[in-house]
């Protein structure tokens, strides 16, 4: 399945890549990838991940990396990353609906 990264994920992977960059931007770079990486798993099986908790929707799941949740949406023939935050929040519904437009 071919992955596509919304504007709404890719700010969340900017943002924390910026957060980390204070500290120590090389560390900041390697996370990022990581998490990139760990959604590249997804091609192999698109259900690694559990249904989010807050939406309980089969087709809206979430994979774990660290403290960062990764939150896709499966489609027929692709998956969409829709957003990418750290695991103690809670899911806005809103950054969902963001991601769709």
């Amino acid at each position: 399945m071919k992955i596509f990264w919304t504007k709404e994920a890719l700010f969340r992977l900017q943002e924390i890549e910026d957060y980390i960059s204070r500290d120590n931007p090389e560390a900041a770079a390697e996370f990022v990838d990581k998490l990139i990486s760990t959604a590249e798993l997804l091609n192999k099986n698109h259900k690694i991940g559990r249904v989010v908790p807050e939406l309980s929707f089969e087709n809206i799941r979430e994979i774990i990396h660290k403290n960062y949740r990764i939150v896709y949406l499966i489609n027929k023939n692709s998956i969409e990353i829709l957003t990418v935050f750290e695991g103690h929040q809670l899911l806005k519904k809103e950054e969902i609906l963001k991601s769709k437009n």
